[in-house]
């Protein structure tokens, strides 16, 4: 979510003011997109792509309130939510019906959105003047209609936020609905005049980051018909997986917090018992609830009928990969048509990360499932992954095909308190203790990772003699005996090696916002096109976290319910590890490590436990390309003197590249 949750470690950008200053209308014609090699061709050679034909200034800018069937705040009349729309003139007057790119979010009004926090504004009359971000600029000119939605209980919208609940899901599915011909929507707030969407052929894209995004997932859960792609950056599959982990928990705060961030002053005011309830059946003890069920959007994958354009940051701590890999893998069993871009940064979006192929990527994307264009992108590589600041390779499909879940084991080595991690398991009886200390972290253990200090285990690979590649979702199954009743575990896995990574750590996350701007359509005086560029934040390092996951102990008998633990009884438990796509470069080492608390990611158990490893029944489960028989290369021989000499291509379909220089629709 845009807004971190009190107590968590790592603030977020401060969002710096739009300079509404008119910048230059795009001029000439789109260049042939990136990558489109292959693609069925128009009659002249060039790929074909919606050009913008259609006056901006001219284009059409109106509210609706449409009709959720809902009564959230309880005073009898039906909610009512805002949908602000622009759309171009020129088709409707053709007789011309057009598709839809709608972004939902409850931060149009409290928060703003972007890079540069926009927040939509109004003439006198209601009259939207300005939309956030630059779908409305790029797009609207092409022949789609752009409609920003305001969850129920935020902005002009009435009902209550419910944070991902049912009134959020039902608020923003009932625009699609409605633009379906299957809605009702009228022209005022509490007015009986109906409006209809004759313009539009009801054909409907979601996009949006965090929250956005989110919602996104939960309409497209609904299989409601007339969605037919949506665009999730960012997002949550799974609320309960946003506030804890198998019963650990990831925020100081419930979901109450939230709605009561985002909701305008006057649903604050009314909607007191949905915030009641928000607490009551959101339990800090970290137990499943029907609440929780009614949030997880993963369960009901087998609904999704539109295409999934997925993008997430590998080191996103915020919405963290977990819901990107549960996601991806149930639409993966659902046989949902899908695309994904995975970044080196934390929570960013494409568009301040690699903006340029951001845009046409996404041109592509809305042309082939809104407009119905035949342009390839369908049968482009599935995956995008950014392997080092600003270098990206492919793969026809992701995780790539020879990937296989492998089974690591750690031990103790020949020399005391160094532990090991390979393919044989240590003996039986073999222990390692450690003492959970909420003062330290993930970045705290990485630096001592191969050795057992009395905060946590470690157990390395020896160096790679060939780059071992992991992609996917990785598991990891701990034996532990605890000393009191409560305890908290983490899995983290690390690469140890020197080098240059973006800095998801400080501030922007792996970005640095500079000055000069790029505009991406036309402007008006109170709607500019033009944002500021971005550029990657570095950091050289010594290691590098790739993947981490959390969970209570005393959930080992049940993922829904925990229960107290017995000092001195041994427990097992399944730890699932964040989805990532990670190559540990010949030379360098592959590391585990078990600990307790991860300062600033968990909150600590009530007590503080002393837990004891059983290695003979601790392993790790890794999504390797090439499964074991990688590993057993990368792990033989020696390594190479010069780590260049073991790399080979990180089995895709292209080398790494590197992002090329802004083409010409700056300004």
């Amino acid at each position: 979510m845009e807004i971190r949750a009190r107590g968590a470690r790592r603030p977020y950008r401060s969002y710096r003011t739009l300079i509404a200053a008119a910048c230059a209308a795009l001029l000439g014609v789109l260049l042939t997109p990136a990558g489109a090699q292959g693609a069925p061709r128009g009659p002249h050679g060039a790929v074909k792509v919606s050009q913008p034909v259609y006056s901006y200034a001219d284009s059409v800018r109106e509210s609706v309130w449409v009709d959720t069937g809902l009564d959230g705040d309880a005073d009898g009349v039906s909610d009512r939510v805002v949908a602000d729309i622009i759309r171009p003139a020129e088709p409707a007057r053709q007789g011309r019906k057009i598709p839809v790119i709608m972004d939902a979010s409850p931060y149009y009004s409290c928060c703003g959105r972007g890079n540069e926090s926009q927040r939509k504004t109004y003439d006198a009359d209601g009259t939207p003047l300005s939309f956030p971000l630059h779908y409305d600029n790029y797009f609207v000119p092409r022949g789609y209609a752009f409609v920003a939605v305001d969850l129920a209980g935020t902005s002009r919208s009435d009902g209550c936020a419910d944070v991902g609940g049912p009134s959020d899901v039902r608020s923003a599915k009932a625009v699609v609905d409605w633009l379906n011909g299957r809605g009702r929507a009228y022209t005022t707030r509490t007015g009986t005049t109906r409006v209809q969407a004759g313009w539009t052929n009801g054909r409907t894209g979601m996009i949006g980051k965090s929250y956005d995004g989110t919602i996104a997932n939960g309409v497209a859960a609904t299989g409601v018909r007339g969605l037919e792609t949506i665009v999730p950056i960012s997002a949550i599959s799974s609320w309960y997986d946003y506030y804890f982990q198998q019963g650990a928990p990831l925020q100081g705060s419930g979901p109450d917090w939230l709605a009561n961030y985002v909701e305008s002053p006057a649903a604050r005011a009314r909607c007191q018992v949905v915030q009641r309830r928000l607490v009551d059946e959101a339990p800090r003890t970290g137990d499943v609830t029907a609440l929780w069920e009614a949030r997880d959007y993963v369960k009901n994958a087998g609904r999704v009928t539109a295409s999934v354009f997925a993008v997430h940051g590998t080191q996103d701590l915020n919405v963290r990969t977990k819901h990107l890999g549960q996601w991806w893998d149930a639409l993966a069993d659902a046989g949902v048509e899908r695309k994904i871009w995975l970044s080196q940064t934390g929570h960013v979006d494409p568009f301040d990360f690699r903006r340029a192929e951001w845009v046409d990527a996404l041109h592509r994307w809305f042309d082939h499932y809104l407009l119905g264009y035949d342009n390839g992108i369908e049968r482009a590589p599935m995956a995008d992954i950014e392997r080092a600041p600003g270098q990206w390779s492919t793969d026809r499909v992701w995780p790539p095909r020879g990937t296989d879940t492998t089974t690591l084991r750690p031990a103790q080595g020949p020399v005391a308190g160094v532990g090991t991690l390979g393919r044989t398991a240590a003996r039986p009886g073999t222990t390692a203790t450690f003492t959970d200390d909420p003062r330290l972290d993930e970045e705290d253990w990485a630096e001592t990772a191969d050795l057992n200090t009395p905060d946590k285990s470690g157990f390395v690979t020896r160096p790679l003699s060939h780059d071992l590649r992991l992609s996917g979702s990785s598991t990891v199954t701990v034996t532990a005996t605890p000393s009191t009743e409560t305890a908290h575990l983490s899995a983290v896995l690390v690469d140890l090696g020197p080098d240059t990574i973006r800095d998801y750590n400080a501030p922007g996350e792996g970005i640095t916002t500079l000055t000069e701007r790029t505009c991406w359509g036309p402007s008006t005086p109170t709607d500019s096109s033009c944002y500021r560029e971005t550029a990657p934040r570095t950091a050289d390092v010594t290691h590098t976290v790739l993947s981490r996951g959390w969970a209570d102990l005393g959930t080992y008998a049940s993922a829904s319910h925990g229960r107290p633990l017995t000092p001195g009884t041994r427990y097992t438990l399944t730890i699932d590890l964040a989805a990532t796509d990670h190559v540990v470069p010949a030379g360098h080492r592959l590391a585990l490590i078990v600990a307790g608390t991860d300062r600033g990611l968990i909150q600590p158990p009530s007590t503080t436990p002393t837990l004891t490893l059983d290695l003979a029944r601790t392993s790790a489960h890794l999504p390797l390309v090439g499964g074991a028989r990688a590993f057993t290369r990368a792990t033989t021989g020696a390594a190479p003197t010069d780590p260049a000499a073991g790399r080979s291509r990180p089995d895709g379909v292209a080398e790494p590249r590197r992002t090329p220089p802004i083409p010409g629709e700056s300004g």
